[in-house]
């Protein structure tokens, strides 16, 4: 999807943005002395959109300028006066990205595809995407050859001409951070109070004109909709809409998440009289529903697109309403949990006791065992790959799923493919990044690109009227956790024990103490069943040649098949679905073409 896009006409550079997105506020266009500036999101505030493009403009417009980059959601291109500015902040929400050749930039957009020649397509970024979640966002390949990815919380410089003079990473200001130089021997208290007030900040932040809040009856979610319907209620000046959106199932497993989900919405609505609760019946959804269409429209393969029909109902009904922004709980599993990689730390630092005490209490907390423990996060994130290939000659025994981990190649990824094109390569770089040299900080990082970057949301961002946006992954969110001591975070049992002490007063009794959420298994499961054919003839009618080059299609087809009974696990259903999303984007490659919609020139060469 284009929201904006850069190119040069004889010598001088062309900026524009979409006119229906501008429209919609989704866009914000800002000049002053110092340049243009077009931000796609928004910094600083939501509602101060406007003030925040031009602050960006004016902190980054005057020569030389390099401040750190500011908070928000945003991509944005800033022509000043001496020079070009590509930038995205470090959640990464929003796509950026360019076409180089021989060290100049010939154009600049959101949309990959845009940019791309279906024909000139780059296999090493096939291979990296197939190594796992996380790969496709923080890494600079993208589908096609030529086309360069802007990476999160990184800043690129061209000259007036193009020429790129660099890029470089750059982390976000933290204008007030909340942690006192006594929160690390507050225990439990300090730290939640602490988290209670990176959290209001950054749903404050978020907050719309009309804010629609995701609401499943969970601890993450029922928390962001409880200090979004404090700030309504308060108004902060002027009255704001608030909508709660949640999904029905009246039958199956899911069912059992409808008392949790009414206790939430009550309470809600305490806090919000006017909150306006949206609840849509979702027991005829499947995950997999048309699914060619959900995998193939988007710019890039999207590994979630099986999923994306149980959002996309919610998001139109959130759409009809004229909703401005939604916000979800997503990211704080990792985010506002206490850090289990923490034990990798102390073995890494010879505290060999102390590892082994906090395991034991974990494996009693999480009722794993104690070998299970160590193995999960002390042993495979020293050696992953090694891990992952002693775990698939134990487990595989004659299936293609079983022992199937995040990096090592699925087997129906050709060999010679895989060696052709760098996937050792691309599974080495994705778990040092996954880990890195101290995996109980790199958590963090790897954190936000499991949630944050979403292709199918951002693709339906212009029709829907709205961006997601994610406060769990907020930098001040993720800084006041990364900094907390793990002995003000771990309590044996009791996941997320900081934030349930942050929200104390405000989640309801039944929220507040469940541990345990029932999963997305059976709405998979159905969905295997339902279109476990149709995805295989998918797979074995493809008639784009580089899905018979990259794949053994008979054994992805008997992975579906084994999918479908159940055996493998998350992991492995992973690989699954990555696979297959990629071989319904290549199908429908040839359909979309290089069409601009109308747009606002902004910057128009002679």
């Amino acid at each position: 999807m284009e929201a904006l896009g850069l190119e040069w006409a004889e010598g001088a550079p062309k900026l524009w943005a979409a006119e229906a997105m501008a429209r919609q506020g989704l866009v914000t266009t800002v000049s002053s002395p110092a340049g243009t500036a077009v931000v796609v999101g928004w910094v600083g505030s939501y509602r101060d959109r406007v003030a925040g493009a031009r602050r960006l403009l004016d902190d980054f417009g005057p020569p030389g300028a390099a401040p750190p980059l500011p908070t928000g959601d945003y991509a944005a291109v800033l022509v000043c006066r001496d020079r070009i500015l590509l930038m995205r902040d470090e959640q990464a929400r929003i796509p950026l990205f360019f076409r180089k050749s021989g060290g100049r930039v010939s154009e600049v957009s959101t949309s990959a595809r845009r940019l791309g020649d279906a024909a000139e397509l780059e296999p090493r970024y096939f291979c990296r995407y197939l190594t796992g979640n996380m790969a496709q966002p923080h890494s600079e390949l993208t589908p096609f050859a030529g086309v360069h990815r802007v990476l999160g919380g990184e800043v690129v410089e061209l000259s007036l001409t193009g020429q790129l003079r660099g890029r470089g990473s750059r982390r976000a200001r933290q204008a007030d951070d909340p942690l006192s130089p006594e929160s690390n021997g507050r225990g439990l208290s300090g730290a939640a109070k602490d988290l209670r007030l990176a959290l209001e900040n950054a749903v404050g932040r978020r907050m719309g004109e009309m804010t629609a809040c995701h609401v499943s009856g969970g601890t993450d979610s029922t928390s962001v909709a409880l200090l979004a319907a404090r700030q309504s209620a308060a108004g902060q000046g002027d009255r704001r809409g608030l909508v709660l959106l949640a999904g029905r199932f009246g039958t199956g497993e899911l069912a059992g998440e409808q008392p949790y989900l009414d206790e939430a919405m009550e309470e809600i609505r305490r806090h919000a009289p006017a909150a306006r609760p949206v609840v849509v019946d979702v027991d005829d959804v499947a995950d997999f529903d048309d699914f060619q269409r959900h995998a193939g429209d988007p710019d890039e393969p999207c590994a979630h697109a099986f999923r994306a029909p149980f959002w996309s109902r919610l998001h139109a009904a959130a759409a009809k309403l004229g909703c401005d922004i939604l916000l979800t709980g997503c990211g704080a599993d990792p985010i506002a949990d206490a850090n289990p990689l923490h034990l990798h730390g102390l073995a890494r630092t010879g505290q060999l006791r102390q590892m082994t005490k906090q395991a034991r209490a974990w494996a009693a907390g999480s009722e794993r065992g104690l070998r299970d423990v160590v193995s999960a996060y002390v042993v495979q994130p020293t050696l992953p790959l090694a891990a992952e290939r002693v775990t698939a000659l134990v487990r595989r025994r004659g299936t293609v799923l079983g022992g199937l981990g995040t990096f090592a190649r699925p087997p129906w990824l050709r060999p010679e493919f895989a060696r052709a094109h760098d996937y050792r390569e691309a599974c080495l770089a994705e778990s040092r990044f996954a880990f890195g040299r101290a995996p109980e900080q790199s958590l963090y990082d790897a954190a936000n690109y499991l949630a944050a970057p979403d292709p199918f949301s951002w693709h339906h961002a212009r029709q829907d009227g709205f961006f997601l946006s994610h406060p769990f992954l907020d930098p001040e969110v993720v800084a006041t956790m990364r900094r907390l001591p793990a002995d003000a975070t771990f309590r044996p049992g009791r996941p997320k024990a900081v934030l349930r002490e942050a929200m104390a007063d405000l989640l309801p009794p039944g929220i507040h103490g469940r541990t345990v959420k029932v999963p997305f298994d059976e709405v998979y499961a159905r969905g295997l069943r339902t279109h476990g054919e149709e995805l295989m003839d998918l797979c074995r009618t493809a008639r784009h040649p580089l899905v018979a080059e990259m794949f053994d299609v008979e054994t992805l087809c008997r992975a579906v098949r084994e999918a479908q009974l159940g055996v493998g696990n998350a992991n492995s259903w992973d690989r699954v679905n990555s696979s297959l999303a990629l071989v319904a984007w290549l199908e429908r490659l040839d359909e979309r073409c290089r069409v601009q919609g109308a747009a606002v020139p902004v910057i128009a060469g002679p």
